[in-house]
């Protein structure tokens, strides 16, 4: 099962909340970090293609200055998910077959990029997490501390969440309450066990 949505649409919050009802969960956000951890020969390539100014001091990605890059440039951006993708793919994949079957009926795999990525027929059920748009961008100005116009080209590199939303199988919408939210995580929770 597969679990997506928008930039600060909610899906890390949805995520945590299935693990706590017993559903094993990994992050693709995570993977795609370990993908470019310092000495890892996804660093390396980053640093090939992007240049050696793409490291902070410590020889650690500098994700800001990575981020300005590819937020303005979808050939950039085509080209980092190139090389962080088939890693992800692969931790992925791993993760499942890893997990007992009988144990766990089904788990959920967040992957943020997953109608982009054409990723959808891999899985048996997509959640879609999402919210209004003007939520949705309030929420990236906060959190990531960026202007509202670095907020919108980080919103459009992704599929409008109405769209996503259009091809789930479920969707949860984080616009009211953590409760409101959590209700509608055990409603779900209940339809995929049943």
């Amino acid at each position: 099962m597969a679990l997506t949505g928008g930039i600060a649409t909610g899906k890390s919050y949805v995520r945590s909340r299935f693990e706590l009802l017993g559903v094993p969960t990994i992050d693709a956000d995570t993977l795609a970090r370990d993908a470019v951890a310092p000495g890892t020969p996804g660093l390396t390539e980053v640093v090939r293609r992007f240049g050696p100014d793409i490291c902070d001091s410590t020889g650690a990605l500098d994700r800001k200055k990575l981020g300005a890059i590819v937020f303005s440039d979808a050939d950039a951006r085509q080209a980092l998910e190139g090389i962080i993708h088939p890693f992800v793919r692969e931790m992925t994949d791993k993760w499942f077959a890893s997990l007992d079957p009988a144990r766990y009926p089904f788990a959920i795999a967040d992957i943020p990029l997953l109608f982009e990525g054409r990723r959808e027929r891999g899985f048996d059920k997509v959640i879609v997490v999402a919210c209004e748009p003007a939520t949705q961008l309030r929420r990236v100005i906060t959190r990531d501390g960026i202007s509202p116009d670095d907020a919108r080209l980080r919103i459009a590199a992704q599929l409008p969440i109405e769209e996503k939303a259009a091809k789930a199988d479920y969707v949860i919408r984080t616009d009211g309450t953590f409760d409101e939210t959590d209700r509608q995580i055990e409603q779900v929770l209940a339809q995929i066990r049943s």
